[in-house]
């Protein structure tokens, strides 16, 4: 009782103090603390964060993240890179300038000094008619294009799965946190339960001690969720450029979709024609099978046509000199134009056309070997993938009765720990029980949604519509 009073009236001699404090506060610094205040709120308010959905952060990570702009800008590049190859079809048409001076003296007995001046203009142009090597070129430019392409799709694909996971760890992460302090809460409870419970004699400290040791742990693992979700968003937010991130959750129920083909060969068919790996191979296999062609065309003519005309101007003036001096002038104007047919015919190169073809047709059989490789790793790695998200959907319904039958055996153990039949210790392995479901839990879902969008990757089906229908499962 002396210990209660001498307690409340150190309670009660505090807020005298801060009355006091209060009162001798001058005036005039009032209004300068609301400012403050006011300020401070208002940059709060500013920087917190705005719950954004897997859509908005995917959207601006197209137009931040440095991997993808580099593949969308070796795409654009490649479109240019075919068009300087379509010059080998087209005409070429050049512009020479010519002009001179001249001057001369020739002594004798008829002495003679010219000076001259020629201008001359020329136009020419030349086109193939036929050059088979120049044709299988561009074919392969206009495929190289085509993996170009192909090396764009996977960038865009690992974006959306980069993007995804980044977001869903994020969540998981405050899942995490949310439960470490869920159950630091309650393990505060039965902390406090424990000692009021051992002053009044119906408990041991074994009790209390146990359960202070469940809660420095909880206290260590918040610390480590809160050091995890820091890093989490950290890594979300230099993804897609903004700060602050704050993805919204999924929504409540949770109802994760199907596996939509529910037969695994139906998605090895379809990453065997789709994936972008095993169609960059196949147009790999394609080029090669060109260079063989045009390594053969080193055998056949090229035809080509060409046409100039010229135009031009000369004038001489000079002296002659016989008894007197006489002189003389002459201005001649001249124009020609002509057209031309080359053809040339490869007779013999030091076997170095015979052996290139041989070299070609060895990196035919490697590109094939290569496609053979690309399409056995793809069917592997999306059988796996597959019957990984079936595993995933079963451990999702799993957990979510291990989560009730967890949240009953928690009330049980509560009781009976109430009633005497149950000692502390099983109270607090039933909360780390249902906490850990929880975890789990939510960790599962989430590893369900990203498996789903990994087996379309797999597949070569992922696309920025497959962002929207994730999107669909979060809150709005």
């Amino acid at each position: 009782m002396l210990l209660q009073s001498h307690r409340g009236g150190r309670a009660a001699a505090a807020p005298r103090r801060a009355a006091r404090t209060t009162a001798s506060t001058p005036r005039r610094v009032r209004p300068i603390a609301a400012l403050v205040a006011a300020i401070a709120a208002a940059l709060g308010a500013a920087s917190a964060a705005r719950a954004e959905n897997l859509q908005e952060l995917y959207d601006a990570a197209r137009g931040y993240d440095a991997t993808y702009l580099s593949a969308r800008a070796t795409l654009d590049a490649s479109q240019y890179r075919l068009e300087q190859t379509y010059a080998l079809r087209r005409p070429s048409v050049g512009l020479e300038l010519t002009g001179g001076r001249q001057a001369g003296t020739t002594p004798g007995a008829q002495t003679e000094s010219a000076r001259s001046t020629a201008y001359s203009a020329t136009v020419s142009g030349t086109q193939p008619l036929f050059n088979r090597a120049n044709d299988k070129t561009i074919a392969q430019a206009e495929k190289s294009l085509d993996i170009a392409r192909t090396d764009f799709d996977s960038a865009e694909q690992d974006l959306i799965l980069r993007v995804s996971q980044a977001y869903f760890d994020v969540l998981a992460a405050q899942d995490t946190l949310t439960t470490a302090r869920s159950s630091k809460a309650a393990i505060s409870e039965t902390v406090a339960s424990a000692k009021r419970n051992f002053e009044v004699g119906t408990a041991t400290i074994t009790d209390t001690r146990e359960a202070q040791a469940r809660f420095d742990l909880a206290r260590a693992t918040e610390i480590l969720a809160e050091n995890d979700l820091t890093t989490k968003r950290i890594a979300l937010d230099q993804l897609v450029g903004r700060v602050n991130v704050a993805p919204k959750q999924l929504a409540v129920p949770v109802a994760l979709p199907p596996v939509d083909p529910p037969n695994v060969d139906d998605w090895v068919g379809r990453a065997d024609a789709e994936h972008p790996l095993v169609r960059k191979a196949r147009l790999a296999l394609e080029v090669a099978r060109l260079e063989t062609e045009k390594a053969k065309a080193g055998h056949l003519p090229t035809v080509a046509v060409g046409a100039s005309i010229e135009r031009g101007h000369s004038s001489t003036q000079g002296d002659v000199y016989i008894n007197s001096r006489l002189p003389y002038s002459v201005i001649t104007p001249a124009t020609s134009a002509g057209v031309s047919v080359t053809l040339n015919m490869p007779l013999f190169a030091g076997f170095a056309i015979q052996n290139r073809v041989k070299e070609t047709l060895v990196l035919e059989d490697k590109s094939q070997d290569d496609l053979a490789a690309a399409r056995r790793a793809v069917a592997q790695a999306t059988r796996t993938i597959f019957y990984g998200v079936r595993s995933g959907v079963a451990q999702v319904e799993a957990l979510e009765a291990a989560e009730s039958s967890s949240q009953l055996a928690l009330q049980a153990t509560q009781l009976g720990y109430k009633v005497g039949v149950r000692v502390n210790i099983d109270v607090l392995n039933a909360q780390a029980q249902l906490y850990t479901t929880q975890a789990q839990l939510a960790k599962a879902r989430y590893d369900v949604v990203m498996a789903g969008l990994r087996l379309r990757q797999a597949s070569g089906q992922l696309t920025a519509s497959d962002v929207a229908a994730v999107n669909r499962l979060l809150q709005p």
